[in-house]
């Protein structure tokens, strides 16, 4: 039967078992003994199917909750749910009043304004709830079979990417949702009016910024990331913000540890590859060879260990190279820095990595004068993204790439709040 429907409807092998299923579910048989047609399990969305007021599509979502719940809801109830579906697909809105479960959908409808057909989600969404008013007391094998599905895994490395599949229960999906929503919400002030604006401003607030302009060239283009070119999908900013969580996680005090130390993320990399930028990294428990780069945005905020062997492989010496900015550091970085130093992106400086301007590799040192908070998007393609950023008496300044900036001249990221911590500062 499936091959079939594939060739008659042209459709794949999911596509021909969904049609089966649907058709299971309104198909009428014959009675042996009377040779009559039995009525179809779901009646009245049979018929809202064959005026083609419903889809297959919006058919299972239809009936699914009450399938799953079938040994739990009575045949008068489903009778009645059957009706209250049909008639929403059909956009009728939900009857207030009895449904007889043999009542004729043009009744149905009398007293009812008609309006935009259900879509399959809103008909799955009416389903769940009616099941949750027919059965109550569902729930509690509802959670035995969520707790023994849920799952997380990772899959086999595919085109330089770790899959990652499973099921959530609902609320810690609820959980993940609101993080990202955090990390991903631009600032709800709209964006900027082009030209000059004027915004109420005591006189030594308004020398501060006339100060800052003299020094770095003029105030930012606009900030607002929404007037930002980012090429990244939501897939992808959702993908940076669970990164930079687990980079989150990991630094915190209650997290487990490993052997006695923090979950830490090791890469190791040869020596002469890390110095010349070419060839590939390892990530410790993941059995794929990564970048240089990603060897080189870890180290930039960790520790490099130097390890030497032999031969024969025998290990003859270890060197530790201390680099972590420390958490008094970290502590002034973020209360300078605000957020991102990035014009535009405002993930909060606490859920920032801390960025060596001057690399270590180089003399750099772990100083809040050679340290600035990036994200994790950010500091990861800060060398391909046109980004630039250098230390001006220890304050941070930033050049943007050209479709940001086109004169790229060195400016201050946040003049307005410098200009406000010098006014406190005065006072």
């Amino acid at each position: 039967m499936s091959e079939l429907l594939q060739r008659v409807l042209r459709t794949d092998t999911a596509g021909a078992g969904r049609v089966v299923k649907a058709a299971r579910l309104v198909r009428r048989e014959v009675n042996i003994s009377s040779g009559g047609w039995v009525p179809a399990l779901w009646p009245q969305l049979r018929e809202a199917l064959v005026d083609g007021a419903l889809g297959i599509t919006g058919l299972l979502a239809a009936t699914g909750p009450i399938e799953q719940a079938r040994g739990r809801v009575g045949a008068a109830d489903r009778a009645r749910a059957d009706a209250e579906l049909a008639g929403y697909a059909r956009g009728w809105g939900v009857s207030e009043t009895e449904v007889d479960g043999d009542a004729d959908t043009e009744g149905d409808a009398d007293g009812l304004e008609a309006g935009p057909a259900a879509t399959p989600e809103d008909l799955r969404v009416l389903a769940q709830r009616i099941v949750m008013f027919l059965d109550p007391d569902g729930a509690e094998p509802a959670e035995e079979i969520a707790m023994r599905g849920r799952g997380v895994i990772l899959g086999r490395v595919k085109n330089g990417l770790i899959p990652i599949r499973g099921d959530l229960l609902p609320e810690t999906a609820g959980q993940l949702q609101r993080i990202w929503d955090a990390y991903l919400n631009p600032r709800v002030d709209g964006p900027p009016v082009p030209g000059v604006q004027f915004v109420p401003s005591e006189e030594r607030d308004a020398q501060g910024v006339q100060d800052r302009e003299d020094r770095d060239g003029g105030v930012l283009p606009s900030g607002d990331p929404r007037g930002q070119v980012d090429p990244r999908t939501r897939a992808q900013k959702q993908h940076d913000a669970f990164t930079a969580m687990l980079g989150i996680a990991a630094r915190h005090d209650d997290m487990p540890t490993l052997g006695g130390a923090a979950p830490t993320l090791i890469v190791s990399v040869t020596a002469e590859d890390y110095a010349t930028g070419h060839g590939w990294a390892h990530v410790d428990g993941i059995d794929t060879p990564t970048t240089i780069a990603a060897a080189r945005h870890t180290a930039c905020g960790g520790t490099i260990q130097r390890v030497l062997f032999d031969p024969e492989g025998r290990i003859v010496g270890i060197g530790n190279t201390d680099r972590i900015f420390t958490t008094h550091q970290r502590r002034a970085i973020t209360l300078r820095d605000t957020e991102c130093l990035i014009p535009g992106c405002h993930v909060p400086a606490s859920w920032c990595e801390i960025h060596h301007v001057q690399e270590h590799s180089r003399g750099g040192p772990t100083h809040t004068d050679n340290g600035v908070a990036l994200c994790w998007h950010h500091h990861r393609t800060l060398d391909t993204s046109g980004w630039e950023i250098r230390m001006d008496n220890g304050v941070p300044t930033v050049r943007g790439p050209a479709w940001w900036d086109p004169t790229r001249r060195w400016r201050t990221p946040r003049p307005a709040f410098t200009a406000d911590r010098r006014s406190a500062r005065t006072t």
